[in-house]
């Protein structure tokens, strides 16, 4: 067997692995959920910008108040558990394929991995908080600038790590300079600082989470991506872990299409959108993440295309944002926008692995 060969499955049984894992554990979450009756005791009544959200409420104020939130947690419960099972394993039987399906390693997972936790945890937080109707942001949760400041937290240390420790001080650029290749553009310790804005700038891209099964196959199109990527790239370790990520979000979408069983919360958004940040840098892919992620783009910027609308214009250019809502609104059944999203995420993806590729 070659080492192409086995590095291919590997990859395709972990996450196969996580597939079922996932599963598994998404049939004792669910119940767990309900049981604690784990969603908001009343919808959101505003949007970001303080006005009444009826075009919104039109659509969404009985799910608000009778799908749990924090789904998420079968994401990165199934990294650990399977890291684990793995550990575990290897320790108890001397066959020699088991250790090398361990795919921690600190050169290629530890930064992915801690982005993927802490993240996870601090949305976690979140969602009970917004549960039980704490803190002040519109709907409730942890205060807006704590969360600003957690994730430029997430963003300092995961640029310190490639930094300091792996030595990253550049980005690539492709199709300019020597082209088609193009080259390496070395910024110094400025590295971290635009490792720490991708970081906010992922963030942001949470608004994708709005309609049923949108945000998991999403990021499964961006994931499959960077899995590819790292492939090409020798990171072996780091595709299988994009490929455990996609595992766990087959097993989430089984439960989230509709009519979804809970929806990812903060938890699984906030963390996905660090350990996306993360797997970009390392698979030095940072000037093609807005083409992969062009989904999450367009509704980023929807949202604040609106908000400086009505701040310069005095009205609104769409009904609803993100621009999903405003879909809604003019008649799109919310099967065609999350399957044409779908579409349109594999088409951004393949796109940007193609320009990467050209390195």
């Amino acid at each position: 067997m070659s080492l192409f060969t086995f590095n291919a499955i590997k990859i395709m049984s972990l996450a196969f692995m996580a597939s079922i894992i996932a599963v598994i554990v998404a049939g004792f979450l669910i119940a767990f959920l309900y049981k604690i009756e784990f969603w908001k005791k009343k919808p959101r009544e505003k949007t970001i910008d303080g006005q009444e959200a009826s075009v919104f409420l039109a659509f969404h104020k009985e799910k608000e108040v009778n799908t749990p939130r924090g789904g998420g947690i079968i994401i990165w419960a199934t990294v650990l558990i399977l890291l684990g099972i793995i550990f575990l394993a290897g320790k108890i039987f001397d066959i020699w394929w088991i250790d090398k399906f361990n795919f921690l390693s600190r050169e290629e997972t530890w930064i992915p991995l801690f982005a993927l936790i802490t993240a996870s945890l601090i949305g976690l937080i979140d969602d009970i908080s917004v549960v039980y109707g704490r803190g002040k942001y519109i709907g409730g949760g942890l205060k807006f600038n704590t969360r600003l400041l957690l994730v430029i937290i997430i963003g300092l240390v995961g640029g310190s790590w490639m930094y300091y420790k792996l030595g990253w001080d550049f980005i690539h650029i492709p199709l300019l300079g020597d082209f088609p290749h193009g080259f390496d553009w070395h910024i110094g310790i400025y590295f971290i600082l635009l490792y720490i804005i991708v970081s906010l700038a992922s963030w942001a891209s949470g608004v994708v989470d709005g309609l049923d099964g949108l945000a998991g196959g999403v990021y499964s199109s961006i994931f499959g991506a960077f899995a590819v990527i790292a492939f090409s790239e020798g990171l072996i370790d780091l595709s299988a872990f994009c490929m455990v990520i996609i595992g766990t979000l087959f097993a989430f979408l089984w439960f989230n299409i509709p009519p979804a069983k809970f929806y990812m919360g903060e938890t699984g958004i906030l963390g996905l959108a660090m350990t996306m940040t993360a797997i970009a840098f390392l698979t030095d892919s940072i000037a093609v993440l807005p083409i992969i992620c062009g989904v999450l783009v367009f509704e980023t910027g929807s949202v604040i295309i609106q908000l400086l609308s009505k701040k310069f214009r005095g009205k609104k250019i769409w009904q609803s944002t993100p621009i999903h809502h405003h879909l809604e609104a003019i008649g799109w059944k919310p099967y065609q926008i999350t399957m044409r999203f779908w579409i349109i995420s594999i088409v951004c993806a393949v796109l940007g692995v193609s320009i990467q590729l050209l390195k």
